[in-house]
């Protein structure tokens, strides 16, 4: 029973890092598109936004979900910092992706993120967000 109790106390620990860490992403997020993201996609329904929010969502979940698999049996505490600072890195390295794109592209990023109707630069951002995920993922093996 004490190992089921323990587990219980791991998994609410690990979840509640993960929803710091998308979070910490939403916000990341909103600061690199102009207006509120929320509005945008709550309000607003900008398919584009929900897009790019939901990958990079995904994107994260893998990123802890890595950490947790591959640090799990080294114990909790080095479990979960590995995941809380891989996660971070994985919100960092999103971020930059979206910069990236954005000074490669004639467009500005964070508008076409924003518009109501579906921009295809929404899915090459997702993409992105996506890949340097799992590029963050490989470093964790």
């Amino acid at each position: 029973m004490t190992l089921v109790l323990a587990s219980l106390g791991y998994a609410a620990a690990y979840a509640l890092l993960g929803v710091v860490l998308l979070i910490i992403g939403f916000v990341a997020l909103d600061v690199l598109t102009p207006g509120h993201l929320a509005k945008h996609i709550w309000t607003e329904r900008s398919v584009n936004a929900g897009i790019v929010l939901s990958a990079g969502f995904l994107a994260q979940g893998v990123i802890v979900f890595s950490a947790i698999w591959f640090y799990g049996a080294s114990g909790f505490g080095l479990a979960f910092i590995s995941s809380a600072v891989f996660g971070l890195l994985g919100v960092l390295m999103q971020a930059l992706a979206f910069l990236l794109i954005e000074l490669a592209t004639p467009h500005r990023m964070g508008e076409v993120v924003t518009m109501v109707e579906f921009h295809p630069a929404s899915l090459v951002i997702a993409a992105a967000q996506i890949a340097v995920s799992l590029a963050v993922v490989a470093s964790i093996a």
